[in-house]
């Protein structure tokens, strides 16, 4: 463990023990004194605005917040003038903030203001009050700003400028009015903001509050507005005659009324595999919040739209809440009891009478770790096939691939904190500010605090593409091509870290041969990119200290996706950019828990912990480990997703089991899916809707969300974490791991688990990469970063002592580039590429229950670029009907630079059965993943009639965004207004 320098300072004549360097008022906190403080915040550090921490070092008056801890330090915060100068901060602060707070939906318990206020037992509201010529805006469909409530402390401005670096927020205290500002106009909708919820977490009152809080918050905040006023009104006059200290008593004992109602539960978000966690605050199942917190592992205080606002989906009257039968071709509702038997009997039977590779199943990628597990344990020790997998065929396995040929683990080679810390970050072929947005504003705010550089390769220009250095915008399908000449380039110009692959790397010369097809030259050629570009990019690769690469769906999706991943590992190990802090090849993982579905075994070639199923020493000892004789398990592959789905056209596969996926929406060529699903003899879905997929079910198991049930998830980091059931199961639903445990009994194995954690203590103590996973290691905030030792400790940073291969070193595998399975002729003479969008998630089964999340995108489009606009005569919102080789669709047009020639960009969420009528069966033939991305297509104007653009103007890609350093205090510091404290300052609501 790092060693933390201590000194001892003295506050107040007292000696106090503690860390070095430390924020005075964290270093108090942690001995129990508060120095009263408003606008400080850990996670944004001292903004120095409020005027409330005055202490006296050394007969000087300073603020508190600014001060760091160090050995000899002395504070005195009693002195006559600290004192008079922090209640003169705090009565300038509420002569801009109306004190309401017994009626005020904010006074919950962790309102800054309102705490400090109490804790300064402030005996009146000194300065008047006098009301800003602004509405509440309550344009954003998610939260509220009331600039009358607004204290100017510049938290959200901090938050928005430096912690997401949205760059949205800013104060102008010159103003005559000063208030946030949203792109420097007053209106929430309609500028670049979204939706992350940063500035409403860090509000320390209630001018920036969730809806969701109001107005039921607290016994009082229900009040109609009409009876509201005039109580405010009535309170206001009475403080005058009798002080405020009586009415803070009572806001005091109205926060303590609110406390046994108020539920503040840990939980991971079921969204996208960063894996973000924060307490979730409801009352009963009312969600009236989503609170990050500064001791997150992954996120701190971080959320994106759908994180903090998109839950909606948890109580929607369309939750299935009790077992469906198919009868008659349509369903019946059916008891537990009598759903489960029939699923049981039927799969022994079919078991019994095609065998067990007659059955599939599909695990859920949403679901937890130990689902996953008890998903792949029925597959193989009860019916004897391996064909298992999850949604990680269709986006991540040929990253998985390539990292599985080159260093050896099938996972991000280092955590968040690495790529924070390198010193250049190369992007390629994800869309993270809208797919990872939180990853996103960690290399927003490296880059734009220390001078981290950006490369980002992509055919559309998102908006980390803007944020960079350099942006290339190759031809579809040539990656290889310029991550080879990469590789090429740093051998021929001594930027090849010889050392490291002297020492730590296998197969240098038949790979530096296997390189002579690529010169940059012919790079240029074939990827479109300018040869000068290409120069500059590999410069920077070679010249920077430390490098992190990651890459998402843009290489994955493609017919050679494995290879691509291939050489962008090779790319890393020539240039010695793995094992050190900064370093890595960080594949992103789409869904939650898509990494853990993995991890935990739903995959058709390997057991938990990525053991081979083909390894007869490993097929032993899961046999052993389960009490079970080794040739009971099946030493044969099995078939993933994508080929089950064929199998079952073919009648080779009779009987299918999905969890949690939407197959016949996600998979390619959804007619072929569609006619599969239709030939199955036995389909079971489990889920939380009726899904396309549950459509074709002949039972259907309603299963919980992750708020109602325990487990753990991994994220895209390998980071295991716990989440904790936020409220009971809506209905009859029942959490999966119950579903399944209950199943397995039905058919002769009585496992007996009660918690989820037996489930994991089981795993831990057969696979090696779990072995010291425990809930109570887990507990709370804490995660471990697999592979973890049995002591406990765990490897965030992988490589650091060799790499996961029989000799521990690595192996530059050599690719060759092969042409894509599709590609554009003469009559389909565009690309389609598609990807997600910020706002909805896959097929919107959750995001599309929210009436929110549809205001911001309600619309289906394509995107179109200018130049093609032109050719065609196609303006924002003109009808196109889009065909491949396969079928057609019918969307309006969104004319943009985002795309660019003869690209166009679908979003994958809206329109079912959507955009894969348009894709097809070809695939990566190393790891079946379809090639969504390899899909030429042919447009045809349509007379329909449009509407105008398909993207509504209050959507946040309209906006422009303001960039800033952040709180500008100095200003505020230079208005003629402005005095020090202690003094009295004439307008305090300005400043």
């Amino acid at each position: 463990m790092e060693n933390v320098a201590e000194c001892t300072i003295f506050f107040d004549g007292e000696a106090l023990r503690g860390k070095s360097d430390e924020p005075l008022v964290d270093f108090l906190a942690e001995h129990d004194i508060d120095l009263p403080h408003v606008c400080y915040h850990r996670a944004l550090g001292p903004l120095q605005t409020c005027d409330v921490c005055w202490v006296e070092v050394d007969g000087e008056l300073q603020r508190g917040c600014a001060i760091r801890s160090h050995d000899g330090l002395s504070v005195s915060s009693k002195a006559e003038g600290a004192a008079a100068a922090r209640h003169e901060g705090m009565d300038r602060l509420l002569g801009k903030h109306e004190l309401y707070c017994t009626v005020c939906e904010n006074n919950t318990g962790d309102c800054t203001l309102h705490n400090t206020v109490a804790d300064m037992s402030i005996p009146i509201q000194r300065y008047e009050f006098i009301r800003k010529p602004y509405e509440k805006d309550e344009s954003n469909p998610f939260y509220t700003y009331d600039a009358d409530q607004c204290i100017l402390c510049g938290r959200c401005v901090e938050a928005c400028q430096n912690v997401e670096v949205n760059e949205t927020l800013s104060i102008d205290y010159s103003m005559e009015n000063p208030r946030v500002l949203w792109d420097g106009g007053h209106t929430i909708a309609g500028s670049s903001c979204v939706s992350c919820g940063h500035c409403v977490t860090v509000c320390p009152c209630n001018a920036l509050l969730e809806k969701s809080m109001q107005p039921d918050a607290g016994p009082f905040t229900a009040l109609p507005q009409s009876l509201k006023r005039p109580m405010i009104d009535i309170v206001k006059k009475l403080e005058n005659t009798i002080g405020a200290q009586p009415i803070t008593a009572v806001s005091n004992m109205d926060m303590a009324w609110r406390q046994p109602e108020i539920k503040r539960t840990k939980t991971v978000c079921t969204y996208c595999g960063v894996g973000c966690s924060f307490e979730m605050w409801t009352r009963d199942r009312h969600i009236l919040k989503v609170q990050p917190v500064v001791e997150a592992p992954v996120n701190g205080i971080s959320t994106c739209i759908k994180g903090k606002f998109a839950w909606d989906f948890v109580n929607s009257d369309k939750r299935l809440t009790t077992p469906l039968i198919r009868e008659g071709g349509k369903f019946r509702e059916a008891s537990w009891d009598e759903a489960l038997d029939l699923v049981a009997s039927r799969l022994m039977k079919d078991r019994a009478r095609y065998g067990p590779n007659a059955i599939g199943f599909i695990g859920s990628s949403k679901a937890s770790n130990e689902e996953a597990y008890l998903t792949q344990k029925i597959a193989r020790l009860i019916i004897g096939t391996n064909n298992v997998d999850n949604s990680s065929r269709y986006c991540q396995n040929p990253a998985t691939k390539g990292l599985f040929r080159t260093v050896g683990y099938g996972g991000d080679a280092g955590t968040l904190a690495d790529i924070e810390k390198a010193d250049l970050v190369v992007l390629v072929g994800s869309n993270l500010a809208e797919n990872h947005p939180v990853f996103a504003s960690r290399i927003k705010a490296a880059k734009k605090l220390r001078g981290q550089k950006l490369i980002v390769v992509d055919p559309r220009k998102h908006e980390m593409a803007e944020r960079a250095d350099i942006f290339m915008r190759p031809k579809v399908s040539t990656d290889t091509i310029w991550a080879s000449a990469f590789s090429r380039y740093m051998f021929e110009h001594g930027y090849a870290d010889l050392d490291f692959l002297g020492d730590k790397v296998n197969q240098v010369d038949e790979f530096r041969r296997s390189l002579e097809p690529f010169t940059m030259e012919h790079a240029s050629r074939m990827t479109d990119i300018p040869l000068h570009v290409l120069t500059d990019a590999a410069e920077m690769i070679g010249q920077a200290e430390s490098v992190c690469l990651l890459w998402a769906m843009g290489i994955t999706q493609h017919s050679h996706g494995a290879d691509t991943s291939t050489a962008l590992s090779n790319l890393l190990l020539v240039t010695g950019n793995y094992g050190r802090p900064g370093t890595g090849g960080y594949p992103m993982r789409g869904h939650n828990n898509v990494q853990g579905a993995s991890d935990f075994g739903c995959l058709k070639n390997m057991y938990p912990g990525y053991e081979k199923v083909t390894d007869e020493a490993a097929r032993e000892k899961w046999a052993k480990a389960w009490g079970v004789d080794k040739e009971s398990l099946s030493a044969e592959i099995g078939s993933g997703n994508f080929t089950m789905v064929q199998d079952a056209d073919t009648e080779k596969i009779r009987a299918m089991y999905i969890i949690g996926e939407e197959t016949a929406f996600s998979d390619s060529h959804s007619q072929d899916v569609h006619t599969g699903f239709e030939k199955l003899e036995f389909l079971v879905v489990q889920d939380l809707f009726l899904s396309r997929t549950a459509q074709f079910a002949d039972v259907v198991l309603p299963g919980c969300p992750s708020v109602e049930k325990e487990g753990t998830f991994v994220n895209t980091e390998r980071r295991i974490q716990r989440f904790y059931e936020v409220m009971p199961p809506l209905g009859n639903s029942r959490p999966d791991w119950r579903i399944l445990t209950e199943l397995a009994k039905r058919m002769g194995y009585d496992w007996g688990y009660e918690h989820p954690s037996q489930i994991m203590d089981e795993v831990a103590g057969i696979a090696e990469i779990f072995k010291g996973v425990s809930y109570a290691r887990l507990e709370g905030w804490k995660s471990q970063c697999w592979p973890v030792h049995e002591d406990g400790t765990d490897t965030p940073l992988l490589y650091t002592d060799g790499f996961k291969t029989d000799d521990g070193k690595a192996i530059l595998y050599p690719v060759a580039w092969t042409e894509p399975d599709e590609a554009a002729d003469d009559e389909y003479d565009l690309m389609l590429d598609n990807g997600r969008m910020l706002e909805h998630f896959q097929g919107t089964n959750q995001t599309g229950r929210s009436p929110g999340i549809d205001e911001q995108l309600p619309n289906w489009f394509v995107e179109i670029s200018p130049e093609l606009a032109r050719e065609h005569a196609i303006g924002d919102g003109t009808w196109v009907r889009i065909t491949s080789r396969r079928g057609s669709v019918e969307v309006p047009a969104l004319v943009t630079d985002r795309v660019h020639g003869k690209v166009l960009f679908m979003p994958i969420h809206q329109g079912k059965p959507g955009l894969n009528l348009l894709t097809g069966e070809h695939h990566d033939p190393i790891v079946n993943t379809p090639a969504f991305k390899e899909t030429a297509v042919k447009l045809e104007v349509l007379a329909r009639p449009g509407e105008g653009s398909p993207l509504p103007q209050h959507n946040f890609r309209y906006g422009r965004r303001t960039p800033n350093e952040g709180v500008s205090v100095e200003v505020k510091w230079a208005q003629p207004e402005y005095v020090l404290p202690p003094a009295e300052q004439l307008n305090p609501e300005k400043l």
